[in-house]
């Protein structure tokens, strides 16, 4: 089976590869083309891969090519991790933004505007060559902001492209560790959008053991969450928000720490990768060891702005072993073998949830098996959630229509309705700093 990894010399495809050398079943993926621009980064990720691999036998074969055509054609799974503009591309994404007073960050706010306008167009583009070329393939896509992404190459693939994220699944996990249960046993009660959701409850042999939670004000400051929102605030929304839902309800708090910060997180990103892609070549050095180093400190170090502002502390350690590759691992396995499981992804929403239209990509649990992702029955959105939700959603539409229709007064509207966006008059600005920063955005006229 080929897996062609679409941003393959990005940083995380050794996550990815490493949950393939722990798959030993039948219809295993044996073959996984890295596709990239940077011919540079490519060979310095196929060196990690090839570390990877030294000590386990019959490993999917690698090869690594730029050609993007010709790695998707034959793929059975073609997974999306592209990052268009690069690290630097995210770093002005934040510059921009916090010059105007307002969020930056790469999937939230202006931030998640501006890098969606910038890759929509590309992902399409992917999208369509798919569609010719590997009309069979399945895309799993974790390309950012990953459920705008996945609804604009849904309108080309239908339900054949998945998004995936690792935000809900750390979460639920944390919350049945704190509850001292199984996270394989327990059902998790999940809704919204990409970086846009709530747990809402918890189940354990048919039993909502998240009342228990919210209700011991101890358990509740024990884990990540607990400590970024305090545990008044959870109580009263009595449900649990994804991390990411930081930035709309401490907004204030959280632009004020981006803009004290010494670099924003897209730029120690850009710089730490440097370094590493820079090193990896050196004669004596193990890219395998130096990639794991840099990982580490790359996790320890997310949110940090976030979890400074709420006097959070440190990540927990069981929080730094990442997790969207072990989800599209069992993607891939539910689809090609019919395992049968049930997997938080971002898919079109038919008529789960009431106020979206049945197109509009949403985040929830999904019965997964050989014909595909199907999202499961969930009950309605609480009113402050589905106002947010609906919002956001808008901003996504407008997001699309002008990366299809090329109007740079439509780019000025999604930024102009986005709840983290205080004024039109900023709206310009923002598309015109914006422009004058990206050349992917001269489409916009």
């Amino acid at each position: 089976m080929k897996l062609t990894i679409l941003g393959g010399g990005g940083f995380r495809v050794p996550l990815v590869y490493g949950a393939l050398l722990t798959d030993r079943g039948p219809g295993r993926v044996t073959e996984v083309v890295l596709h990239d621009l940077d011919d540079s980064r490519l060979r310095a990720v196929a060196r990690v891969l090839d570390e990877q691999a030294s000590a386990v036998d019959d490993a999917p074969r690698v090869t690594a090519t730029t050609d993007l055509d010709g790695a998707l054609r034959g793929a059975d799974f073609v997974f999306s991790a592209i990052r268009v503009g690069g690290l630097e591309g995210r770093a002005d994404d934040e510059r921009v933004a916090l010059a105007e007073g307002v969020l930056g960050q790469e999937t939230v706010g202006a931030g998640g505007i501006a890098y969606g306008l910038r890759t929509v167009p590309v992902a399409v583009d992917i999208a369509r060559r798919v569609a010719r070329l590997a009309p069979d393939a399945w895309v799993i896509n974790f390309t950012n902001p990953a459920g705008l992404v996945t609804e604009a190459m849904s309108r080309h693939l239908g339900d054949r492209v998945i998004g995936i994220c690792d935000s809900p699944v750390g979460l639920g996990r944390r919350i049945a560790r704190v509850l001292g249960a199984d996270p394989q046993q327990a059902w998790i009660d999940y809704v919204g959008l990409n970086h846009l959701g709530w747990v809402r409850g918890l189940r354990v042999a048919g039993r909502d053991e998240l009342p228990r939670l919210l209700a011991d004000p101890h358990l509740l400051g024990s884990f990540e969450e607990g400590k970024l929102f305090g545990a008044d605030w959870l109580r009263s929304l009595g449900a649990i928000p994804n991390e990411y839902l930081h930035y709309y309800y401490f907004n204030r708090e959280a632009v004020h720490a981006y803009q004290q910060a010494e670099r924003t997180r897209g730029a120690f990103l850009r710089d730490q990768q440097a370094r590493f892609y820079a090193r990896v070549g050196t004669p004596g050095t193990s890219a395998l060891e130096l990639w794991d180093r840099t990982r580490a400190e790359r996790e320890a170090t997310y949110m940090a702005e976030n979890r400074e502002t709420a006097g959070a502390g440190e990540r927990d350690a069981d929080d730094l072993s990442g997790g969207y590759e072990k989800v599209a691992l069992a993607l891939m396995r539910a689809i090609a073998r019919d395992e049968r499981t049930t997997l938080i992804l971002n898919v079109r929403n038919r008529h789960t949830l009431a106020a979206l239209d049945t197109d509009a990509v949403i985040e929830v649990p999904c019965l997964v098996d050989a014909s595909g992702a199907h999202p499961v029955s969930v009950d309605p959105l609480p009113g402050h959630a589905t106002g947010l939700v609906c919002s956001v959603k808008a901003v996504e539409r407008e997001v699309l229509a002008a990366a299809e229709s090329g109007s740079r007064a439509t780019a000025v509207k999604a930024f102009a309705l986005h709840p983290l966006v205080d004024s039109v008059n900023v709206a310009r600005r923002l598309v015109e700093g914006y422009r004058a920063v990206h050349p992917g955005l001269d489409y916009l006229k």
